[in-house]
């Protein structure tokens, strides 16, 4: 997104909702008596996930299991992946993990444990995801991938027919490609487009700190294995594929379910505007999923509670199934859809609807090639 198509939401008649909406939720932390912030809950389930992604690891070098358990151990590291980025990494770089910068500096620097970058994820997730969701060009997250097409905006070719068969096999490569090459394509991309505000020497010294990340990354996880621990290469290598692809699946799934599904708007600013109220958008743009089950919701994060974080995403997520309450009688007393889907099951084949519907649309005038 360059800075000049930045784009603004000018709503045609100004709804109180947000206002309203606010209002109750702060009078639900201050009768309550609670921060917005991560609770002892919070606390626990950070050491259990960070516990499930490095002992296994720990267990790897010191024991040289066989083939099949150590196969195990890399799967668990893979579960672990994806809940780590999904509760912890996530609330921290939204500032909601704690009051203290310093926590969330920590906690949100637990990114490099996939060898990714906090820098790039801030500007894309935190900025032009958050602000622009669902917006064509601008959203990072509905841009198309390859061989995958979120968008109906988009130029539609041959082979997108079959997106919703092999759609998941490539969100697998997610976290694979990540650590590989999509930070330097994005701080590539960020900085030519002005999203990056960084100067000259701020910007060189953001890139040393990437390659240091993946430096060091595939020192740890693959070089110190085979090299210190004499771990067969392509045992190594086996359960380093099986983790990323494990923890792909999961984190790139999750977060579709939330935003490319039959329910959601796509709409397209014209001249620049996007004629809603952004707190508006945000529910046009947003599902949530399976809001009753506490166990799904332990695991990634409160991310089956996306309507809620798009509107407070500095709210830590344990609150969220508490404050869906208040927002979705809110959006109603103001005649405002609240999406959701009931089911994990009913969330993800509305998703593969869309993927397949969108596949077969035909060129859009408002593409851009």
């Amino acid at each position: 997104m360059n800075q000049k198509q930045q784009v603004k939401f000018v709503p045609k008649d100004k709804s109180p909702f947000f206002a309203v909406l606010k209002t109750r939720v702060d009078k639900y932390f201050n009768d309550n008596g609670m921060s917005k912030h991560a609770n002892a809950t919070m606390v626990i389930k950070t050491m259990v996930l960070l516990s499930g992604y490095i002992l296994p690891f720990v267990a790897l070098l010191y024991f040289t299991p066989s083939l099949g358990f150590s196969m195990m151990l890399w799967f668990i590291m893979g579960l672990s992946l994806a809940g780590i980025g999904m509760s912890v990494m996530h609330d921290a770089n939204h500032g909601a993990y704690s009051s203290n910068k310093t926590v969330n500096f920590l906690m949100g620097h637990t990114l490099n444990l996939v060898g990714g970058s906090v820098f790039n994820w801030k500007l894309q997730h935190n900025i032009l995801h958050h602000t622009y969701t669902n917006i064509t060009h601008i959203d990072e997250d509905i841009e198309d991938r390859l061989v995958l097409k979120f968008s109906p905006h988009t130029k539609t070719k041959w082979f997108h027919k079959f997106q919703w068969i092999y759609a998941m096999f490539f969100y697998g490569l997610l976290t694979f490609y990540w650590v590989l090459a999509k930070d330097f394509v994005q701080y590539a991309q960020f900085t030519k487009s002005g999203v990056n505000p960084g100067s000259e020497s701020e910007n060189r010294n953001t890139l040393i700190k990437i390659i240091l990340i993946k430096v060091f990354y595939f020192l740890a996880v693959i070089l110190m294995p085979i090299v210190i621990f004499n771990i067969p290469v392509l045992q190594i290598l086996s359960g380093f594929l099986l983790m990323h692809f494990v923890a792909g699946i999961i984190l790139t799934t999750v977060f579709q379910l939330a935003h490319t599904l039959e329910q959601t708007a796509h709409p397209m600013p014209v001249n620049g505007i996007i004629e809603n109220d952004w707190a508006i958008h945000q529910l046009n743009t947003t599902v949530n999923f399976s809001r009753k089950s506490k166990v799904l919701s332990w695991y990634i994060g409160g991310l089956n509670f996306q309507v809620e974080h798009h509107l407070f995403p500095k709210i830590s997520h344990v609150h969220y199934p508490a404050l869906s309450h208040i927002v979705k009688q809110t959006a109603e007393e103001h005649g405002i859809p609240y999406l959701e889907n009931e089911s994990l099951l009913s969330a993800l084949q509305s998703h593969f609807r869309y993927m397949r519907e969108i596949g077969t649309l035909p060129n859009p005038n408002t593409a851009i090639n």
